[in-house]
């Protein structure tokens, strides 16, 4: 007899050890698996790291050894049955003697959803998908939407006041520092503590020139937590006016990808292009866009794509915000409010562009999530479904 607290309380230990893989696993997904033997005790687990390679159920099963013998595996994401880097862990389990698969869901990938389930159950191993399912969802949502379109989950950033404005008009602020927003931060440290997090939870930060120009942000991931590659720092530019002395450029990172900045640009001056290439900077030029004659964030995203970029995060300002949500191309929001009101003329506006309003018409989230950070809040929410959209 199925035993459904004891199931869930297995299921939610496996997503803890699937979220130890945070920054550690893309472009592949978040998996945590538990091994639980006869007499109900936890035997094994593992979470599942790229450079590890080993998935997590074969290092739960190599953990638990001869006890996996009749027991159960917990696992958030449905075993694999193909081989890819390594060969098929449903094979691992039947092999293993594992009698119960309890999964939170199947995979998001089409040509393989439902294949390990149905090996699985060919073999006579029973199997029951569904036990906290959302949490398993949001978890892979990246995963779940590169894997079936080939460009990145794309959320949208912002920090604003209750009156929707991000920062004050350009002639009334003033930097006092690099790196600091103009106007100065419109939300407080737990909210931009947050921010951190956010950033390592995606594989690239995407702004526009003219936040360069303004903020001379660095843009890093400062959560002080490990990630298997650098975040991607990715500035649309059409005409390369990215200085040479900000300090973006000036914190290039190399790895083995290349380098940790990439300039999408339309009509660049090729003298500037080869001093930002010699600094390190990576610079591709893209088609422009008709209506603006900048670089087109469809065929950008496109682009990240085949880099293997899951997940993007956009921290831009009016313009870009504005662009992106008249695309079509932003799944998710995910907008940070501070108790206050600026009420200034010509104050800036979360979206601005002029063509904003004709070409999106207006956009309705859902899902809709309310987070407290000190005296702040935010809004997530989303303008697409990862999994069906």
């Amino acid at each position: 007899m199925t035993n459904h607290t004891a199931d869930e309380e297995f299921l939610r230990r496996a997503l803890e050890l699937a979220r130890r893989g945070i920054g550690l696993v893309s472009p592949n997904p978040h998996v945590g698996a538990i091994v639980v033997d006869s007499a109900g005790k936890i035997a094994g687990s593992g979470t599942y790291t790229f450079d590890g390679v080993k998935h997590a159920e074969v290092l739960a099963l190599e953990q638990a050894g001869a006890k996996a013998r009749g027991g159960t595996l917990y696992i958030n994401l449905e075993p694999h049955a193909h081989q890819g880097r390594t060969p098929p862990c449903t094979d691992a389990l039947i092999g293993a003697g594992i009698q119960r698969v309890v999964a939170c869901m199947a995979d998001p990938n089409p040509k393989v959803s439902g294949r390990g389930f149905e090996k699985l159950r060919a073999s006579g191993v029973c199997v029951e998908v569904g036990g906290l399912e959302e949490e398993a969802r949001r978890l892979n949502e990246a995963f779940a939407r590169y894997v079936r379109h080939g460009v990145p989950l794309v959320t949208l950033k912002a920090a604003m006041t209750l009156d929707g404005k991000i920062a004050p008009p350009p002639k009334a602020a003033a930097r006092k520092e690099s790196g600091v927003p103009l106007g100065g931060w419109i939300t407080g440290e737990v909210a931009r503590a947050h921010v951190q997090e956010q950033r390592r939870q995606n594989d690239a930060i995407l702004v526009g020139i003219g936040t360069i120009l303004a903020d001379d942000p660095l843009l890093t991931d400062r959560s002080g937590k490990a990630r298997r590659r650098p975040l991607l720092r990715v500035i649309l530019d059409s005409d390369l006016r990215l200085p040479l002395e900000s300090r973006l450029v000036k914190t290039v990172g190399r790895n083995d990808a290349g380098s940790d900045v990439l300039v999408f640009c339309s009509h660049p001056d090729e003298n500037k292009k080869r001093a930002l290439l010699d600094l390190g900077t990576r610079v591709e030029q893209l088609p422009c866009s008709p209506s603006n004659g900048r670089p087109e964030i469809r065929t950008a995203l496109g682009r990240l794509g085949q880099l293997e970029i899951t997940s993007l995060l956009i921290e831009g300002g009016s313009t870009i915000n504005g662009e992106a949500l008249a695309a079509g191309v932003v799944d998710k929001l995910f907008l940070y409010y501070a108790p206050k009101i600026m009420g200034a003329a010509g104050a800036v506006p979360l979206a601005g562009d002029s063509a904003f309003g004709d070409r999106m018409g207006g956009v309705q989230a859902k899902q809709i999530r309310l987070h407290r950070f000190g005296e702040d809040f935010a809004v997530e929410g989303y303008l697409r479904d990862p999994y069906f959209d």
